[in-house]
This record gives C-alpha cells, sequence and structure tokens, in this order.
C-alpha cells in the first residue's frame, strides 16, 4: 500500500479510530526500538511518561499529555482501545469528533493532574517512586461524559439490556475499591480524575454551558499555526527581459508560457511540413494541450 493510500484510508477514520492507530502504531514502534537496540525497556518511555516529582515534570511539561500514548503492556493497550472503541461509536452518533477531542484530551489532563497531587498531597504516596503511562483518564473521562449525558440509556451488556448510568457507577467505585487495594494507585487515581471531568463536562453541557469552549479555541489555534507554517511562498523565477532589466513570474505563469512557446514551435513545424512531421510525443503534447484549453 502506498503512502498516499494509506493518508487516504487514515483520513476515513473516525477520531476515535485514529487516536487507537496512533496509540497502536506508537506502541509497536516503542517496542520494537527497544528491542532492536537493545535500549533499556524503559529508555524510551521516560521522556513522555508522567512523573509524580514536580521537578521532574518542570523538565518535560509536554508528559501531561504524551503519557497517555505509553501503555505498559499489550494488555494494558487492548481494554483500553476496547473501551474508546465501543464508547467512542456511541459518543460520535451525539457529538462531532472536535467534542470527543476535548472531553479525550481534558480527561487525559485531569487524570494527570489527579496522579501528580494525589502523590504530592496524600501520605500514603510520598515513599512510592511512581510514573503515570496510560490512556485510561482519557477513555474514563469519554466513558463517565456519555453515562452522564445520557444516564437512563440502556445498552445492551452481554446477555442483559443496563442503563448507562449503572455502569458508570460501577466503574468509579471500582476504581475507589482498587484504590487502596492495587499496586496500580497511581492508574485508580488518573482514572477518578477522568471520570470526574467526563461528568462535570456532560452534566455543565446539559445545563448548556460548554466548559471545553476555550480548550477548543487553544486547540484550533495550534492546529491553525502548523498550516500556516506548513503554507510555502509560491516559488517564482526570476528573468532578464530584453531591454535587460528583471522581472519575476510564479512558476504557473512560467510554465504557461513555456508551454505556448513549445506549441507554437508544433504549428509553426505543422505549417512548414505538415502533421504527419510530428514525432508521437509532439502530437501527444498538441493533443494534450487542446484539452487544456
Amino acid at each position: 500500500m502506498t503512502q498516499g493510500n494509506l493518508k487516504y484510508q487514515f483520513s476515513r477514520l473516525s477520531i476515535a479510530e485514529k487516536l487507537i492507530a496512533i496509540n497502536v502504531l506508537i506502541f509497536i514502534v516503542e517496542r520494537l526500538s527497544t528491542f532492536l537496540l537493545q535500549l533499556s525497556s524503559n529508555s524510551i518511555v521516560q521522556w513522555f511518561e508522567l512523573p509524580k516529582d514536580f521537578f521532574d515534570f518542570l523538565l518535560q511539561p509536554w508528559s501531561i499529555i504524551t503519557y497517555s500514548f505509553f501503555h505498559g503492556g499489550f494488555g494494558h493497550l487492548f481494554w483500553n482501545m476496547l473501551l474508546i472503541y465501543f464508547v467512542g461509536r456511541i459518543f460520535l452518533n451525539l457529538f462531532d469528533a472536535k467534542r470527543f477531542l476535548n472531553v479525550y484530551l481534558l480527561g487525559v489532563i485531569m487524570g494527570g493532574l489527579f496522579f501528580f497531587l494525589g502523590y504530592n498531597i496524600f501520605p500514603a504516596f510520598f515513599n512510592v517512586n511512581a510514573y503515570l503511562i496510560g490512556a485510561s483518564a482519557g477513555a474514563s473521562a469519554i466513558l463517565i461524559f456519555i453515562c452522564a449525558y445520557i444516564p437512563n440509556q440502556e445498552v445492551r451488556l452481554i446477555f442483559f439490556n443496563v442503563k448507562l448510568w449503572y455502569i458508570g457507577a460501577f466503574v468509579v467505585l471500582m476504581d475507589l475499591i482498587q484504590l487502596p487495594a492495587s499496586g496500580n494507585a497511581g492508574g485508580h487515581l488518573a482514572h477518578l480524575g477522568g471520570a470526574l471531568l467526563g461528568y462535570w463536562y456532560a452534566r455543565q453541557l446539559v445545563n448548556g454551558t460548554d466548559i471545553g469552549a476555550g480548550f477548543s479555541r487553544f486547540l484550533d489555534s495550534v492546529v491553525n499555526m502548523f498550516k500556516r507554517s506548513e503554507k510555502k511562498a509560491p516559488l517564482k523565477t526570476v528573468y532578464k527581459n530584453k531591454r535587460g532589466g528583471s522581472a519575476t513570474t510564479t512558476k504557473a505563469q512560467y510554465d504557461k508560457q513555456t508551454n505556448q512557446k513549445k506549441i507554437d514551435a508544433i504549428l509553426d513545424k505543422i505549417s512548414k511540413s505538415g502533421y504527419e512531421s510530428l514525432s508521437k510525443a509532439e502530437k501527444d503534447f498538441l493533443f494534450q494541450a487542446g484539452k487544456e484549453d
């Protein structure tokens, strides 16, 4: 498959599917690079994970977002992507891609803040060396957003239907129960942060307030900045005119003038020697020029 085909196929994906594709690609590249270059298991991830130490965070502030694109193993990746896929389908039936990205990224940020603050406020975590990776906070945000926005909507869960708010309440309760009991307290803190963001966003939206509007404008400004930097000035060719001065013309204008000169030369050849004197390339060029006119 060519690069153009890959870009086309990627452009056809929903925003949830694009996030999944990016996460899977990063996982594969990180694991392959670590193996092929014989690097330590954390040598690449350490530059993108969210540390609990404040001064470490100041050295890599981008980690408040980038931590969500790295995962500790295939199971970690699989379950997060599965949740994003199924909840994303419900979400995108109600809202557009921009709001999905809003909720997801704000959930990632809120989850990161919960992790960071939890490990620096509560004595239970003071002596624990921890860092945060994984898309769980963003996934939790979109799940709880949907559960809070249409709480009485029923979905099929294996053999029976269940209301969405039951699912949301169960997920949050499990994170609270496992917070002191598991070795992944940081992950559960991040889940709770994402869940809080999703719930708050949904309830405010029901009341007519979009709390992510400012963040959405910020994302738009970042995207527009990159678009402007990609735009290049038209290629210009400088040539001398008959009086010895210089002038400028765009590449399109220059190409048009060159083609016209070639057409004039072919027509002059026809007038002198007839159409049959033209080579196949000249006939093809003249035919193509006629179509464009």
